[in-house]
Order: C-alpha cells, then sequence, then structure tokens
C-alpha cells in the first residue's frame, strides 16, 4: 500500500519527534560544569557519512560552530533515493556511544537497523537539518522541508542555526540544555543520520518487504530507516 510524502510527512512527525525526544533517559551532558573552553571561538567540525543498511549512500558533513549556534551546516551525499526527500539530523544523547550503529544494534536479527535501534549508538535528535523554517526536534520528518536528492544526490546548505533545550522524559530528566547540546556537539559527539531508502526500488515510499516502521505500523519502514551516518569530529 503507497502513501504519498505529504501524507506520510503529517502523521511521521509528531510521533518521530516524540520518540527521538523522548529516547534517553541520561542526565545532560556536563549538567553542573560551566560552559566548555572555547565555546566563544569557531570550532569547525567534519564528518565522512558511510552507508548504514546497505544503501549504498555517501558523503560529507561540515559545521562551524560557535556557542549555542550552528553558524554554518553543509551536507553532501549521494547514492539516494531518487529523487525523494531524506529526513536528516544531529543526534546526541548522553548515554549514546557518539558513533554510527552497526549489526550488532540489530536487536530483532532481522539484517536492518530501524531507527529506535540506532539510537544507543547515535542518540536522540538535537538538530532538524530542513531547508527551511524550525530545525528543532519538533520537525523530526517535516517532509517538505527536507532536501529532494535530485538524481539521487543533494547538497544542503543552511547558516544560523541555534540549538534548542531538548528535554527527555526519562527519571534522570532531559538530555540537555541548549547550552549543553552545543558544548558536546563542539565536544565531538555530535552524529549526522540521513534517512529514508526505497528498498523495493519502486520510486515511492512504501510498504517493502522490510515492512512498517518501528515507529507507526501503519507505515513504510522505508520512511524512517537510516541509509548514512558520520560523527562531527
Amino acid at each position: 500500500m503507497k502513501k504519498s510524502m505529504t501524507t506520510l510527512g503529517a502523521t511521521v512527525l509528531m510521533l518521530f519527534a516524540a520518540t527521538s525526544v523522548g529516547a534517553s533517559a541520561a542526565s545532560a551532558h556536563n549538567p553542573e560544569g560551566p560552559q566548555g573552553k572555547g565555546a566563544g571561538k569557531n570550532v569547525t567540525l567534519t564528518a565522512t557519512l558511510s552507508e548504514l543498511n546497505h544503501s549504498g549512500v555517501s558523503g560529507t558533513a561540515s559545521a562551524l560552530v560557535r556557542n549555542k549556534k550552528i553558524k554554518h551546516i553543509e551536507v553532501n551525499a549521494m547514492g539516494l533515493t531518487p529523487d525523494a526527500p531524506h529526513a536528516q539530523h544531529i543526534h546526541f544523547g548522553d548515554q549514546a556511544l557518539h558513533e554510527c550503529p552497526t549489526l550488532a544494534q540489530d536487536a530483532n536479527k532481522d539484517g536492518r537497523l530501524n531507527t529506535v535501534e540506532g539510537v544507543p549508538a547515535y542518540g536522540p535528535i538535537v538538530v532538524s537539518l530542513t531547508t527551511t523554517g524550525d530545525t528543532s526536534p519538533a520537525s523530526a520528518l517535516a517532509v517538505d522541508r527536507f532536501p529532494v536528492a535530485k538524481h539521487g544526490m543533494f547538497h544542503y546548505s543552511r547558516s544560523n542555526i541555534k540549538f534548542t533545550d531538548v528535554a527527555g522524559t526519562g527519571a534522570d530528566g532531559g538530555v540537555g540544555t541548549a547550552k549543553q547540546i552545543a558544548e558536546a556537539v563542539r565536544a565531538g559527539e555530535g552524529v549526522v543520520v540521513i534517512h529514508g531508502i526505497d528498498y523495493n526500488d519502486d520510486s515511492i515510499y512504501s510498504l517493502s518487504g522490510e515492512g512498517a516502521s518501528e515507529l507507526d505500523p501503519s507505515l513504510p519502514a522505508e520512511v524512517t530507516d537510516p541509509v548514512a551516518c558520520g560523527v562531527l569530529h
């Protein structure tokens, strides 16, 4: 059963954002300490994006961060599902490994990684890398505001993205304040993840053999499965 991208985006947005924000039961990164040394200086971070789920996707990301703001970020990716939008985010969680997942995190042993299985490695969403408008976790799957991979590739560029407080629901509190998250990203603990894969090559995100998304059983896994990942060092 195929669904339009607009319908999928509207349906998944709230669920995906809630899952991302609530995924960490950890205490905030360095909650008691002062903002890290060099917070007021420009820090340049780069990442090499490697494929997940045998997607064939590759790319690079670079970000210039100062204080609680990403002054500029660029993501270049290729090998993506052609002419389809791809959700992309920066992830961080105090209890996360701050790395990209492997099949060792494939909890149900079905041979692929879904979004939730990857959270222990890369953490919850702290920034949504949309093309316009809001960039908080609330826009986690605002499909019409993520880059479209023309001919299977895109060049994403955006400036002046502010980190925001990201509150969790666990017993130990939230992921962190904007200041704490920015400090963690500057320290090399932010992970860029791109989502969206056309497993059955029918040119649309649909219910393929991989089944439904773990975030909502009425939606295809193709919408939310991760396809590329890289740590911002």
